[in-house]
């Protein structure tokens, strides 16, 4: 079945889409995503706080396919973040605008088929030249179980199994895009892993409404930069707003890296919210009345591997049962480039 998406173009008025690019330069400084979130778990050693798609990146290429070392390719994902909006917390000025957009809201209702949204995050994204998004579905959340209390990829693996559909809270994602770039198309499956992709074409004050914690997703490369000319992100790096329209990369120490263009970034914005489908489920999540915990989650993972003779006896719930589950349970798309169509 072909998940529903739903395009908004244009996604807001002119003042408010003109807004959004001057909140990004007041925020002003964004630090890599990699140093955003990790958790220190026994099941989590070794492992990223985004394996799966790590993973899938180093061993295919990404969607440019390309023959690197893993060094370049850490760098080409290596981009910048910070959330705006989380909860109830608006972290800057002007965000609410966009946090509580009705067209999101309505379009959340088509996708998940429920009555009751209840907006949560907004966070932006920004890339440099030579960069992309490896493709991923994103962080699932479930009663008592979100990013802050469970690996990411383990909850991509829960997703993924299909075994804790009953505590799974279903989130809408708005990806909004303020300017025009050159590459770095959104490349995405509708028809599930097996299926083709689609490609949407970033074009300023339009939007994309989806399940992206259901359909696979990344962001083809960002102009065309040799491995020999990224500049050397690192942990620390950052991305700063100078000045009229133009953007610094720094080093831990402050050295600069690299300067851009606004022309030259890709800049998104991306839209969460949860989907109820009345006031009772949603205050159920609310009171925590019927949370999942950590060794209920890996209690079940488990017993499902056993039932198919993947494991047996006792089962370390190390990093090397996290890769196993990964394996076990995320199959990634293997279409190309030549199976693909646009849309926008």
């Amino acid at each position: 079945m072909t998940a529903p998406v739903v395009v908004l173009d244009p996604c807001f008025d002119a003042p408010a889409a003109a807004a959004l690019v001057d909140l990004c330069e007041r925020f002003g400084r964004y630090r890599m995503y990699a140093e955003h979130e990790r958790l220190d778990t026994e099941i989590g050693q070794g492992l990223s706080p985004r394996h799966d798609a790590l993973m899938n990146f180093l061993r295919t290429g990404g969607l440019a396919r390309a023959q690197e070392g893993p060094e370049a390719l850490g760098v080409r994902t290596s981009y910048f973040r910070e959330e705006y909006a989380y909860g109830r917390d608006e972290r800057i000025d002007g965000i609410g605008t966009f946090l509580y957009h009705e067209p999101f809201v309505e379009a959340a209702r088509s996708i998940h088929g429920r009555a009751v949204i209840e907006p949560a995050i907004a966070y932006a994204n920004l890339m440099v030249p030579g960069q992309e998004l490896a493709v991923h579905t994103d962080v699932p959340e479930y009663r008592g179980a979100n990013r802050k209390l469970v690996p990411q990829w383990l909850l991509v693996v829960m997703h993924h199994s299909g075994l804790f559909d009953e505590y799974r809270m279903p989130i809408a994602t708005a990806i909004a895009w303020f300017h025009d770039c050159d590459g770095g198309e959104l490349a995405y499956w509708p028809d599930g892993a097996a299926g083709g992709a689609r490609r949407h074409r970033v074009s300023y004050n339009t939007a994309l409404v989806l399940d992206t914690d259901t359909v696979f997703h990344g962001v083809d490369r960002i102009a065309d930069v040799g491995a020999d000319d990224l500049p050397r992100i690192r942990p620390g790096t950052t991305l700063d707003y100078s000045d009229d329209r133009a953007w610094t990369l720094h080093a831990a120490d402050g050295t600069e890296l690299a300067r851009y263009r606004w022309d030259d970034l890709r800049f998104s914005v991306s839209w969460k919210a949860y989907c109820f489908r009345d006031a009772h489920e949603r205050d159920t999540w609310r009171e925590h009345r019927d949370d999942l915990t950590l060794d209920a989650i890996l209690d079940r993972l488990i017993d499902d591997l056993r039932s198919h003779d993947r494991v047996s006896g006792d089962v370390a719930r190390d990093g090397a049962l996290g890769q196993l589950l990964i394996d076990e349970y995320v199959t990634f798309p293997i279409s190309t480039a030549s199976s693909e169509s646009s849309t926008g």
